[in-house]
């Protein structure tokens, strides 16, 4: 099988629980709640979307096979730490992340971690699930690691997730013109409800990838 892959880029994972972690982030191309075209936002079932994955034209964007695809990854970590780890990110990477990319990767002992939708069943062996669900979807991914709301969502309680099999539960204030709205929103929910911690986006504050 071979994987369109919008970019591919080593950096510091800038949310969550594995903030600040080396990571090399294979973003693939395609999300089942929007096209990813501008013209279709408004349509969307994913209105607020903050990345471009529609296409292959990305830094080392391309179509790839598993064993080329795991080459490129090797060739792109730079950190001090052997054990290679990677985000499968999108868009929606369970669109086409199967089994046999698991495999792959974990003969070449390289930590997965994927941040999902939700909204797809997930292959085992998965080292690290992030779910981020959204608002006027069929959640079918109950267990995993970490679940990061963006928050506030019309229509979306958070408390609906809170009993899911998860370890840790994150509230990401919206990313819009309205974000020290969004920020303040997030932070009172976190007070009131301390199951759930607040996660920001250092990446965009520190100005790197």
């Amino acid at each position: 099988m071979s994987y369109r892959i919008k970019e591919i880029y080593f950096t510091q994972q800038g949310e969550g629980s594995n903030t600040g972690r080396d990571f090399v982030f294979v973003r693939f191309s395609g999300c089942n709640l929007w096209s990813g075209k501008e013209k279709n936002r408004k349509s969307a079932i994913c209105q607020f979307c903050d990345t471009d994955f529609y296409g292959t034209d990305g830094i080392n964007g391309g179509v790839y096979s598993a064993k080329q695809l795991i080459e490129k990854i090797k060739s792109l970590w730079v950190s001090r730490d052997d054990n290679i780890a990677v985000v499968l990110t999108g868009g929606e990477p369970l669109l086409q992340v199967n089994d046999e990319l698991v495999a792959a990767l974990k003969q070449e002992q390289i930590y997965i971690a994927v941040e999902t939708n939700g909204t797809l069943d997930a292959p085992d062996h998965i080292d690290w699930i992030c779910m981020s669900p959204k608002a006027n979807t069929e959640i079918k991914l109950k267990k995993g690691n970490e679940i990061k709301v963006i928050f506030p969502q019309e229509s979306l309680d958070p408390e609906k997730f809170s009993l899911f099999d998860f370890s840790e539960f994150y509230l990401q204030p919206m990313d819009s013109n309205k974000y020290q709205e969004n920020l303040n929103a997030t932070i009172t929910y976190c007070q009131k409800n301390p199951k759930w911690k607040l996660s920001l986006q250092t990446h965009k504050i520190l100005g790197i990838r």
